[in-house]
């Protein structure tokens, strides 16, 4: 299974990433993650994200992109992947089918974790983080619609939308019929 994951910030990515990557054995695979190992390790990408990521800049794509596909290469995520966090524009996409077209492989699945602004807000304010004002957060949420919109045309024939509402296990539950269901009709 080769997945991406999107969701709005408080949606339960991670949470729900977790779940799925170890239902379906594959590996969940953050950027934020890969960011910081590569930062850790300090590789040559690493590095280069560091200069970014120091002066509170966006990493480049192809910076990205490098640690994406250095990431996809190892013998874990051959069978299959998580990815949370990537892509996130049309050209990532578009990096991520080049990626994948060198070994023969295509997506399954795009899923989207859908939850109502007014739900994500009480999440994240209950993290008790300083920059999870409401003001901040509804803005976060009008970047990753803004952001998200192009994303979600370019894959519409593979993206499951599912309700990130109610339990872990209710969501995950949801999130594993959907595909199922759309794994049935390809």
């Amino acid at each position: 299974m080769r997945l991406v994951l999107i969701g709005p910030p408080g949606a339960g990515k991670g949470t729900q990433a977790t779940l799925l990557g170890d239902r379906f054995g594959i590996p969940h695979i953050s950027t934020g993650d890969l960011f910081r190992e590569n930062v850790t390790r300090g590789t040559r990408l690493g590095q280069e994200a560091r200069r970014y990521l120091d002066a509170g800049e966006l990493v480049p794509d192809h910076v990205t992109g490098g640690m994406v596909r250095r990431r996809l290469e190892e013998p874990d995520a051959r069978p299959g992947f998580l990815l949370d966090g990537f892509p996130r524009t049309i050209e990532q996409a578009r990096a991520l089918a080049t990626i994948l077209a060198r070994t023969g492989a295509d997506l399954d699945a795009v899923l989207e974790l859908d939850a109502p602004e007014d739900v994500v807000v009480e999440r994240l304010r209950g993290r008790g983080r300083s920059d999870d004002t409401e003001e901040i957060i509804r803005h976060r949420q009008r970047v990753y619609r803004r952001q998200t919109a192009a994303l979600l045309a370019h894959y519409a024939d593979i993206v499951v939308t599912v309700r990130a509402v109610g339990t872990v296990e209710e969501v995950a539950d949801r999130a594993l019929a959907a595909l199922a269901k759309l794994s049935g009709a390809a």
